[in-house]
């Protein structure tokens, strides 16, 4: 450099002045009265450091920096100081480095290719004779380090933990943990340096050689028994941790290190899990700790909630378990909200598997149901439906009737759906079910779900006895109150079918009520006419008045009357009704008794039903099968037509049932008619042989040749659903006997918290299509992926057709029945090539 260039760099340097610090910029940011103050204040000091950085000013290059990272803090862009960052780690000073290293945690990362600038200066700095110096490299790679980094500096990490010096080995081992979820395959490389960790006495090294064993024990199974056993060594020293006395350099709230026995219950609760000797090796150590932690702090119940889970996790002795429920039945005593909530999670989990126990805590848990905050109310309600059995169903259904009475609105959906499912799972008699129901639709009538209307007149029909008790209780339940539609339908329906037995006063479960003809007519004609009744409602309410046609005897013309205004009615569907309603009356009266005669009992839908078209959990497996007709010729063209008004579209053809008829097959093989054996002229049919056939689509693989493809074959799987945690896949095979049929394995698993009970899968595919379900592998999905459902369906496609199916799934969860339609067009071409 000359004299005179030299010379005006002196000069300029005088000229400039110093930056402000960063106390002083801190200082002046507070002072800042509005938001639009503190932003030209940013605007006008960035515009400084930039100007300085031009510059190429190494003097106060680090205070610059550092002035960065504070407005970075407070969420104003800084990425223009990345660069100063890696000139700051490069410097020999170490106030220098301490400033870099720490802009370069804050303000880089692996999706920016600057950081790998930094490599060099790390693996230097990680073989500096400064410990702090290595600490900073330790601490910067173990942050943000990317897995080339990793793959590069590995080495350093690992002849650092086998130090002696407990400040490098710590942040070693945390270090090491980063290497290892960035490079999973560098495990091994670690493994004989953790030989010696648990043998140190300093208990940061300790904390951190536990949390670099539970992220190898989480990563590898090979890992996992590799370190079961260390199990003594990890019970010694949690046993010292409890029986130690007061030490001031860890002692938290009067507790000996609560991190590092947290720390250590965690590990405890991986190495214990699915293995027996290991569960025994620490159930004494685990009741010491339940029984002698401390719970008047928060610490001690921070270790007593990891007891509980280690000790449900693993392969704990009854008693043991006993004795984490009760810790959790303490918990829902506590003030703290979140130490409740916390126990209300933990016994859901827990409530299948130690049912009996958790009931000791129920009236606890009910009382939960009145607490002010709604996360922990939301749970009790969850735990209180996973209570209920037929010992208490009357006394919890009490409880959560007087919680759906003062929840919030956001609840009543749940509690009402959790009510109807227990009340028809354990409900003791008849009349205690109908009056149950009756009550939640009185209470959160408009909440209540689509499926709760034909689910109680199912009810209803199904009870002959109670019929002159329901429509009794529903009239009066109406009178002058037509704003809980379901209960206004329900109550239309019943009136509608039981309207005779209303009026003459036969009730012999209460006091009868003297009803005219007349009233009941009024009843129904304000429902038609009320503002609040939807045109469902309405519906109901015109039906109902056309079936009391046949029952009535003095109000015909009144009905006739009502039924011809409605046949004008700017309601279509109301319309359409008057106007069939009509022509009864006009064209076909004489037929009009046979039409609306009384319902006849409704058998409930269940999945093993020889007639049901639906094929779902539970069905027959597709072997030698006894063939029973359908009781009516037209039912299972009915039941089809159900299953296309279910899913929608009018080129749906529904599932082929697995149980074949006694039409034996054609030679050419021709599929099986599922209407070929129905008598539709009314003339008698002769019994044909007893024989059990076999459709070859359906039975196509009983034959000496391997049954299906290898799904090695090349056609890729799909994953067909995934809302709400429930996934489902579809795996595809090629049957080797009919080119025609591909086979398709869904699998289901669930990723909630909470096993999925009662799983049914149904499907529909277009007309050109024949499609089988075969039995389903279970019906419930076990939480946490933990387990599948595998269900097979056959798909015979003739033609060659791009496939289509629609799916509905149902299913509860969280004591809620869920419903779902989802349509799958994704079918990889060689599914159906």
């Amino acid at each position: 450099m000359g004299f005179n260039e030299s010379r005006r760099c002196s000069v300029w340097l005088k000229r400039m002045p110093a930056p402000i610090r960063l106390r002083e910029l801190i200082r002046t940011i507070r002072t800042a009265r509005t938001q639009a103050e503190e932003r030209e204040m940013i605007q006008k000091e960035c515009a400084a450091i930039r100007s300085s950085f031009r510059e190429e000013d190494n003097t106060y290059r680090c205070r610059n920096v550092a002035k960065l990272l504070y407005m970075h803090m407070l969420g104003y862009p800084a990425h223009f100081g990345q660069l100063e960052c890696l000139k700051l780690i490069a410097s020999q000073k170490f106030t220098d480095k301490r400033i870099g290293y720490l802009g370069a945690m804050l303000l880089l990362d692996e999706r920016q290719d600057v950081h790998l600038l930094m490599t060099n200066c790390i693996k230097n700095d990680l073989n500096h004779s400064t410990q702090y110096v290595q600490g900073l490299a330790l601490c910067t790679l173990g942050c943000m380090g990317s897995s080339e980094m990793c793959r590069d500096l590995a080495g350093e990490v690992e002849k650092l933990l086998k130090t002696s010096n407990s400040y490098l080995r710590k942040k070693a081992a945390l270090c090491a943990v980063h290497v290892i979820r960035k490079v999973p395959e560098l495990m091994e490389m670690f493994l004989p340096a953790t030989k010696n960790l648990l043998n140190e006495k300093n208990h940061g090294v300790l904390h951190t050689s536990v949390v670099l064993l539970t992220e190898m024990c989480e990563r590898s199974p090979d890992m996992l028994a590799h370190f079961r056993k260390l199990v003594p060594q990890l019970v010694r020293i949690l046993k010292n941790l409890i029986m130690s006395g007061y030490s001031p350099e860890h002692d938290v709230s009067g507790i000996s290190d609560p991190f590092l026995q947290v720390r250590i219950l965690r590990l405890l609760r991986i190495l214990g899990r699915n293995d027996d000797d290991s569960s025994e090796a620490m159930n004494d150590i685990l009741a010491q700790v339940a029984t002698n932690t401390e719970t008047s702090k928060n610490v001690g119940n921070a270790i007593l909630y990891e007891t509980v889970l280690t000790i449900m996790d693993i392969k704990s002795e009854s008693g043991l378990r006993v004795l984490a429920i009760n810790i959790l039945g303490r918990f829902l005593l506590n003030n703290d909200k979140n130490i409740r909530y916390v126990a209300l999670t933990s016994l859901l989990k827990t409530v299948q598997t130690d049912h009996n126990a958790v009931q000791r805590h129920r009236s606890t848990i009910v009382d939960c149901l009145k607490d002010l905050d709604v996360s922990i109310k939301r749970r009790a309600m969850e735990l209180s439906f996973a209570l209920v059995n037929g010992n208490n169903v009357r006394g919890m259904m009490k409880e959560l009737l007087y919680f759906l009475d003062s929840c919030e609105p956001e609840f009543k959906a749940d509690c009402a759906s959790g009510i109807f499912l227990a009340a028809e799972k354990y409900a003791p008699s008849k009349r205690w079910h109908i009056d149950t129901i009756m009550r939640v639709l009185t209470t959160a009538g408009s909440y209540v779900r689509d499926d709760a209307v034909p689910n109680l007149i199912q009810l209803i029909t199904n009870s002959v006895e109670m019929h002159a008790y329901t429509v009794q209780r529903l009239y009066k339940a109406i009178l002058g109150d037509y704003s809980q539609q379901p209960l206004v339908q329900v109550a239309s329906w019943c009136i509608g079918e039981y309207g005779d037995l209303l009026v003459s006063g036969q009730c012999e479960e209460e006091e009868p009520i003297q009803v005219t003809e007349d009233e009941v007519l009024d009843i129904l004609e304000s429902v038609l006419i009320s503002n609040m009744s939807a045109s469902v409602t309405r519906g109901y309410a015109l039906t109902a008045i056309m079936k009391l046609s046949t029952r009535f005897t003095c109000t015909v013309n009144r009905i006739k009357k009502v039924v011809s205004i409605y046949g004008s009615s700017i309601d279509v569907e109301l319309q359409q009704r008057a106007v069939e309603y009509n022509a009864l009356f006009k064209k076909y009266d004489h037929m009009r008794p046979a039409l609306l005669e009384r319902m006849p009992v409704m058998e409930k839908v269940t999945t093993n039903g020889p007639a049901e078209i639906v094929q779902t959990n539970g069905e027959t497996e597709p072997a030698v099968l006894e063939t029973k007709p359908p009781p009516s010729g037209l039912q299972p063209a009915n039941q089809a037509n159900d299953l296309l008004d279910l899913l929608g579209g009018s080129d749906i053809t529904p599932v082929i049932p697995t149980a074949p008829t006694n039409k034996p097959a054609a030679a050419g093989g021709e599929l099986l008619d599922l209407l070929g054996d129905l008598n539709l002229t009314g003339s008698p049919v002769p019994a044909p042989a007893p024989q059990v056939v076999q459709p070859p689509f359906l039975l196509d693989g009983l034959t000496t040749q391997p049954l299906f493809n290898d799904i090695a074959a090349g056609i890729p799987s799909i994953t067909a659903y995934n809302k709400n945690g429930l996934k489902i896949d579809f795996t595809f095979e090629r049957s080797n006997t009919n080119p025609s049929v591909t086979v398709i394995t869904i699998q289901a698993s669930n990723s909630t918290e909470l096993d999925m009970t009662d799983f049914v899968f149904q499907a529909a595919v277009p007309k050109t299509f024949q499609l089988q379900l075969l039995s389903p592998s279970s019906s419930v999905i076990p939480a946490f992926n933990s387990g599948t459902i595998t269900q097979v369906i056959k798909v015979l496609n003739p033609q060659k057709q791009q496939l289509r199916m629609r799916i509905k799934l149902t299913y509860n969860h969280k004591g809620s029945a869920m419903q779902d339609l989802a349509e799958v067009n994704n079918f990889p071409p060689q599914s159906w090539q």
